[in-house]
């Protein structure tokens, strides 16, 4: 089957993405999916907390109507992207089994405040500047997911915006406020909206945006719990989690892989030049002389460089053949 082998399902954990307004429930709702499972692996949870939005659910309020218990959960309060990606390669599954980070809009804000070189005159980042931007945000989104943990993005919610018709800048749907391939990379994308109850309160509304599974796609859910992923779980395979890499490691791999096709070719090109110049020395007459330059048929763009040595070799030695003959 060369390069291919059967299929395999090795998705062992749950990578979640969260998004959403202002006071949509994101927070609480990462805490609770993270306590539920953190309990089923029997770990505890890392919580990245970007804007210290947990500090109320680190403790008991009997008034709070859900979970008024406090969260039992290892934090590190930071917006630093380096010291996030940092934490996220120190992490130790054996003591971790979930991590949250909260909110990834932050991290990637400071991917970008993070640039000092030349702005263009509108005071945007130039075009060549965003490789070097987004690598050490890639590399977080890609500890993230190879990661051997269960993971929660959460995210804020910002605008896609496109041109009509006119050239003017037109709001077309709601997006996380992220790097823009972002909400491609947790397994399963909730949007977060509070909705208005009968009696006049709120409640957390949710609506799945996608789900690999294909269980859960397209459906809302009101006041969420741990409960609507249990079936996602239970579709969950044995042992550590399926790691693809990221474009950094694919990149590489695929620039080690053109520089040793080029030494072959090299190689190659080295041994057909000795092979013909060998010929064209050791031709006594015109007629050896012209067996020997037909090997270079077809092989003129494979020779490439050293292509011209040889035609000055050729035109020599036929100068020295007709002069000795004379």
């Amino acid at each position: 089957m060369g390069k291919f082998s059967k299929a395999e399902a090795r998705q062992a954990k749950l990578k979640v993405g969260e998004y959403g307004e202002q006071g949509s429930g994101k927070t609480l709702t990462a805490l609770l999916f993270a306590e539920w499972l953190a309990k089923k692996e029997g770990k505890r949870v890392a919580y990245i907390d970007t804007e210290r939005g947990t500090d109320f659910y680190a403790t008991a309020i009997k008034e709070r109507a859900i979970h008024p218990g406090a969260f039992d959960f290892d934090a590190l309060y930071t917006r630093s992207l380096s010291e996030a990606v940092e934490a996220l390669e120190q992490i130790d599954p054996a003591v971790h089994g979930v991590v949250v980070i909260d909110s990834v809009t932050h991290l990637w804000e400071a991917a970008k405040e993070a640039y000092r070189g030349k702005l263009m005159s509108t005071g945007g980042i130039p075009v060549q500047a965003w490789g070097a931007i987004k690598k050490p945000y890639k590399r977080l989104m890609s500890l993230f997911v190879d990661g051997d943990f269960h993971g929660i993005l959460c995210g804020r919610e910002g605008v896609m915006m496109e041109d009509n018709a006119d050239g003017e800048a037109k709001v077309v749907g709601k997006r996380m406020k992220a790097e823009g391939e972002t909400p491609y990379e947790p397994h399963i994308l909730l949007r977060f909206h509070p909705k208005r109850t009968d009696d006049g309160g709120y409640m957390t509304s949710v609506f799945c945006e996608k789900d690999r599974s294909g269980i859960l796609t397209g459906k809302t859910f009101d006041n969420p719990t741990p409960a609507m992923l249990e079936p996602i779980y239970g579709h969950l395979t044995k042992g550590e989690q399926a790691k693809i890499g990221s474009l950094d490691d694919a990149s590489e791999k695929d620039a080690d892989a053109a520089d040793a096709k080029e030494e072959t070719a090299k190689a190659e090109r080295q041994a057909i030049y000795e092979q013909i110049r060998a010929a064209l020395l050791g031709a006594q007459d015109g007629i050896a002389l012209k067996a020997a330059w037909e090997l270079t048929k077809g092989k003129k763009t494979k020779l490439s460089e050293l292509y011209e040595p040889l035609e000055a070799l050729k035109d020599g030695r036929k100068a020295e053949l007709i002069a000795r003959a004379a």
